[in-house]
C-alpha cells in the first residue's frame, strides 16, 4: 500500500491556487478536467517532494472543484493536511507578508496553523529540532480557529 494524494474540495480554482502555490509554495503536477463529471481536478506537490523532476512517488494534494456550486463550510471537520519547512518562523513571515492569517503562531519554535481560502487547516512543522523562541511569535495570540 502507498499513499497517493489527499482530495481537498475547493469554492474557486484561482483563489485555492494562489493560496497553495503562490503562497504556501506547493508546484502544480498534473490537472484533468472531467466534462461528463463537471469537475476539475488539480494535483499539487512539495517542492521537497519532487525526485529529479518526478512526483508519482510524492504525497499529493488533489484540489478538487466541482463546476455546480455546492456550500463547503466547516474545513476543520477534515482534520489538516501537514508540511515540514526548514525555517518556520520564515514560513510564517513570508505567509503574513502575502497576506495569510497566522491562526496558530509558532510559539514553541515548533509549529504553527494556517487556513486555506476554503478553511482547511494547514499544520507548518518546523523540520528538525524546534527552533529557539523568538517574537514576535513567543507573544502572539491565536486568531481564530485552526
Amino acid at each position: 500500500m502507498r499513499y497517493l494524494h489527499t482530495m481537498v474540495r475547493v469554492a474557486d480554482i484561482d483563489q485555492s491556487l494562489d493560496f497553495y502555490v503562490a503562497k504556501l509554495g506547493l508546484k502544480e503536477v498534473r490537472r484533468m478536467e472531467n466534462q461528463a463529471g463537471r469537475y476539475t481536478l488539480i494535483f499539487l506537490a512539495a517542492p521537497d517532494d519532487e525526485h529529479d523532476g518526478i512526483t508519482a512517488q510524492a504525497p499529493l494534494i488533489e484540489l478538487t472543484y466541482n463546476w455546480d456550486r455546492e456550500d463547503y463550510q466547516g474545513g476543520r471537520n477534515f482534520g489538516h493536511l501537514a508540511y515540514e519547512v526548514d525555517d518556520i518562523y520564515k514560513t510564517c513571515q513570508r505567509l503574513m507578508d502575502a497576506g495569510v492569517t497566522i491562526n496558530r503562531p509558532p510559539r514553541d519554535g515548533r509549529m504553527a496553523f494556517v487556513r486555506s481560502p476554503d478553511g482547511i487547516s494547514i499544520e507548518l512543522l518546523q523540520k528538525g529540532p524546534s527552533l529557539d523562541t523568538a517574537e514576535p511569535w513567543a507573544s502572539m495570540p491565536n486568531t481564530g480557529v485552526w
